[in-house]
């Protein structure tokens, strides 16, 4: 089995709270992340995946399309917007970094199957900043 990893950058913004609290217990719960005007990050988004490599190839999957799919399925979504305002698969999630991987593993698990059927989206890392991310394993 062999894992191959593909990054890519985007910046937006967020507002981490719960809308059925009052805004004391958001500021309790998530502090400074429950500001009202919003704050933003700049995002580094890991996807690898795995799968056998392609005689014809030599690839697991084409880099270039792996890229691409991450672009046109969640990064032109997502940079230099507003999570909670502006991005469609996020309106009724809190947009926490745990909530976010998820959701953007759901796209691109869709795209991949369509992309490169015989590889299998393996593990996401989503960094927020220098000393916060997420993984995900799709469990």
């Amino acid at each position: 089995m062999i894992y191959v990893t593909r990054k890519e950058h985007f910046n937006a913004a967020h507002r981490v709270y719960n809308p059925q609290w009052s805004d004391e217990k958001n500021l309790e719960v998530f502090g400074i992340c429950a500001n009202p005007n919003y704050h933003g990050h700049n995002f580094e988004l890991l996807v690898t995946v795995k799968g056998p490599i392609d005689p014809d190839t030599g690839f697991v999957i084409d880099m270039k399309k792996l890229g691409n799919l991450m672009k046109s399925a969640v990064i032109d979504k997502v940079d230099h917007r507003n999570l909670n305002l502006d991005v469609d698969f996020m309106q009724g999630v809190i947009p926490s970094c745990e909530n976010f991987v998820i959701e953007i593993w759901k796209i691109l698990a869709q795209g991949l199957a369509e992309t490169a059927p015989h590889a299998k989206l393996h593990y996401l890392k989503l960094i927020e900043t220098p000393k916060n991310y997420v993984e995900y394993y799709g469990e």
